[in-house]
């Protein structure tokens, strides 16, 4: 049983808040098939006659990812090329072959949709170790997919984007999907037992010698912008890839969203999701990041509630302990073993924490308002959003959009103040249904 308070403690009245809209740079590609058919040409002088192609996807919800891939799959074909598809996903998908399958299949990437096979084995090849400064001992085993090493050349298909656990000239992309991805379970195990402060040089390291010991063809880079569509797709060819995707990550960073108030006392998140970010709500949105001591204290709210876990997750709930109240809904849909898995090879076993939950959503809002010393539930500054990768219309309590909202010209007011509404079960009317990306 949850958290039972007496409703005299918790039914005081909660915050008016309005709906509001951010406005953020809109760039995006106008088709994203021609994008993909024209980066694709850099790839025939490489590429010959009956090559068979291991064609690495991995975990997260890409927008247009199943569009992507068979465009990659179609351009391979026109050359003459076999592709097929290897989840690259590390220990994603609860570590198993037919889990990460299923994860593929729930963007639409399998075979009758994208045109080519999709071989999810786990077994790996040691390729080496990579070294580090900080660390000794013949530093991080980097393994790679058997299947993907049986093939003639290996291409990788992949998001660039802001890591949520470190920063460096390398994070989320191209570099960390071959020597963390294509490693499966057992290489993305091997390289974060180093832990999550070695990885600004590690991955680098780790992804050199990815490119040294595979016939690496390239990847084909997405970024995207803050309204969660592709903004730029590119590929870079193989060794190309540890100079290009630095400046790759930079627009990322230049075009990433964000909750356009600091100091909040209440965030309150609709859906967490590993679809949503590699820790379920991405840190550098939220400004908490856990034990890694990257948190920004200007950022950082009092108190985070979690509301849903999204479908397209499979019951991976990692990223959850950075919530300080869930609820009864969350804690239901907890896939116990894909959410271990997924942490104990982060070594971030916090992540994994259940934070006190409670039934309804009503009572989760109210339960953290009361929990933020000194501040009156009326004048909180509160803010609820859908995801952190859907910010561009916000919820945002009617103290702090007098305060500052009401002044900034990037935001417009799309709803006069309200009540929260709920219904009779004390769950939140208008909770949207997050769509698989």
């Amino acid at each position: 049983m949850g958290f039972q308070p007496e409703r005299g403690r918790l039914d005081f009245p909660l915050p008016p808040w309005r709906l509001v809209r951010q406005r953020f740079e809109d760039v995006r590609e106008p088709s994203v098939k021609a994008a993909v058919s024209g980066e694709m040409t850099k790839l025939r002088p490489t590429v010959r006659p009956g090559m068979t192609v291991a064609v690495g996807v991995g975990s997260r919800g890409i927008r247009h990812l199943d569009e992507i891939v068979k465009a990659v799959v179609q351009e391979f074909r026109d050359m003459g090329a076999a592709p097929f598809i290897v989840p690259a996903m590390g220990s994603h998908g609860g570590g198993t072959a037919e889990g990460q399958a299923e994860v593929l299949a729930g963007y639409g990437v399998t075979e009758a949709l994208v045109g080519a096979q999709v071989v999810p084995e786990m077994d790996t090849v040691l390729l080496g170790r990579a070294s580090v400064p900080t660390v000794s001992g013949g530093g991080a085993p980097v393994h790679f997919s058997r299947e993907a090493l049986a093939a003639d050349a290996v291409f990788v298909v992949n998001r660039v984007k802001v890591h949520t656990s470190f920063h460096g000239p390398i994070e989320s992309g191209l570099g960390k999907m071959l020597c963390v991805g294509f490693g499966k379970h057992a290489g993305a195990a091997g390289l974060h037992r180093l832990g999550a402060p070695t990885f600004e040089h590690l991955i680098p390291a780790a992804t050199r010698l990815v490119l040294d010991n595979v016939n690496v063809l390239g990847g084909l880079a997405a970024v995207e912008n803050a309204y969660e569509e592709v903004a730029h797709l590119e590929v870079v060819l193989g060794p190309q890839i540890p100079a290009r995707e630095p400046a790759l990550l930079d627009l990322s960073r230049r075009l990433m969203p964000e909750i356009p108030f600091k100091h909040l006392d209440v965030l309150v998140v609709d859906y967490l999701g590993k679809d949503i970010s590699g820790d379920g709500m991405d840190p550098n949105i939220t400004g908490r990041h856990g034990t890694w001591p990257l948190t920004d204290p200007e950022r950082d709210p009092e108190k985070i509630v979690v509301l849903r876990l999204t479908e397209a997750s499979y019951g991976n709930a990692c990223g959850l302990g950075l919530a300080d109240v869930t609820t009864r809904a969350v804690v239901d849909a907890i896939d116990r073993q894909a959410t271990w898995t997924n942490v104990v090879t982060s070594l971030e076993l916090g992540f994994g924490r259940i934070p006190l939950w409670v039934d309804d959503d009503r009572t989760a809002i109210a339960l953290a308002l009361s929990t933020c010393g000194g501040v009156e539930p009326a004048e909180a500054r509160m803010v609820r959003v859908r995801s952190t990768l859907h910010l561009e219309d916000i919820w945002v309590s009617e103290a702090l959009w007098q305060a500052e909202g009401a002044a900034r010209s990037d935001l417009e007011a799309r709803s006069e103040p309200v009540e929260p509404a709920f219904a009779a079960n004390g769950m939140l009317a208008d909770l949207p249904v997050l769509e698989r990306p």
